[in-house]
């Protein structure tokens, strides 16, 4: 999970970034702050750019925008982001949860408020099917969407996605029993995101997956193809 932050004041910045750390730390979390800044502009082009999955917002930037407009911008192209606002002014609690906010911190902030809240960003995420897959027992969750397939490699699963891989030690018949639908497994070794198949070569038993690939065996060819053809989300 990536956080990222913008305050205008440097201090509180810095400490709410050292107490998210320690949160991350204290509770095994599978979480980094990733971006960290006063600048709006500098803010709005990052999460533009890369994957940011919670947002902290200060509200009154002393800026040309507010941390409402900043959620009202990212919302529009950023539908998962947990927005979470800490502010003094508290009149703008009412305006602020327009953009589906998940959380209202008060000024001056505490290291409990903060944890009590990162805390129920997990449970949420955990409770979501469909959306999130929760990898192990050190809350490892990673979104579902971003999986291309899972690859058996002796007693471990390696999950591949675009940007890293995940590896647990698990029964790759535990794993299935727990995926969604749209993981359907084309190999011995092998379950794929149909959703994020790129082509098939049915001759050569391959699937891809924009810049990765995998096996497909001939015992689940017939079901895997099927499945794909139901999908059609790939050329």
């Amino acid at each position: 999970m990536n956080f990222a932050l913008i305050e205008d004041d440097k201090k509180i910045l810095k400490d709410l970034s050292h107490i998210l750390e320690s949160i991350f730390m204290k509770h095994d979390l599978d979480a980094q702050v990733v971006y960290c800044t006063t600048n709006v502009d500098s803010l709005l082009s990052y999460v533009a750019k890369n994957k940011v999955d919670v947002l902290f917002l200060d509200i009154d930037l002393n800026s040309k925008l507010s941390g409402i407009q900043i959620a009202e911008i990212v919302r529009k192209s950023n539908k998962d982001c947990y927005i979470v606002f800490e502010t003094a002014h508290l009149e703008y609690g009412l305006v602020a949860y327009r953009y589906k906010t998940f959380d209202f911190i008060c000024k001056p902030i505490t290291s409990q408020r903060i944890e009590d809240c990162v805390l129920r960003i997990f449970e949420d995420i955990a409770g979501t099917e469909k959306k999130f897959i929760k990898l192990d027992n050190k809350n490892t969750i990673i979104a579902e969407k971003e999986v291309k397939y899972i690859k058996k490699d002796g007693m471990k699963l390696i999950f591949h996605t675009e940007s890293r891989d995940y590896e647990i030690y698990s029964s790759f018949l535990k794993v299935k029993e727990k995926l969604p639908s749209n993981f359907v497994q084309c190999h011995k070794s092998f379950i794929a995101n149909v959703d994020n198949v790129t082509k098939v070569e049915s001759s050569n038993n391959i699937v891809y997956f924009n810049n990765s690939c995998c096996d497909i065996g001939p015992k689940f060819k017939n079901k895997f193809l099927e499945a794909i053809n139901k999908n059609g989300n790939f050329k």
